[in-house]
C-alpha cells in the first residue's frame, strides 16, 4: 500500500584502493546482516499462513537455543 510509509537507510559500501572485489564481499556482508536476502528468498514463493505460521515459531526456537547456547559456554581465559 502506497500509504505506509517505511523507513529506509540505503546500504552504502565504499570502494576504495583495496578493489571492486573487496567492496561486494562487503555489500554481501551487510546484505545478509539486514536480512535482504533472506526476505527476497521468502518473497519469492506464496506461503500459506501456516506454514508462515510455523516457520516464524522454528525460526524464533533456533535463535533461542543459539543465544542459549551461547550463554552456556564458559569464558576462554
Amino acid at each position: 500500500m502506497p500509504s505506509e510509509a517505511v523507513q529506509c537507510k540505503p546500504l552504502e559500501v565504499v570502494v576504495s584502493d583495496r578493489g571492486i572485489e573487496r567492496a561486494i564481499k562487503m555489500l554481501k556482508r551487510k546484505l545478509a546482516s539486514e536480512g535482504v536476502l533472506r526476505e527476497l528468498k521468502m518473497r519469492r514463493h506464496y506461503m500459506k499462513p501456516s506454514v508462515k505460521r510455523r516457520k516464524k515459531q522454528a525460526e524464533a526456537a533456533r535463535r533461542r537455543r543459539k543465544r542459549a547456547k551461547l550463554d552456556a559456554t564458559p569464558p576462554k581465559s
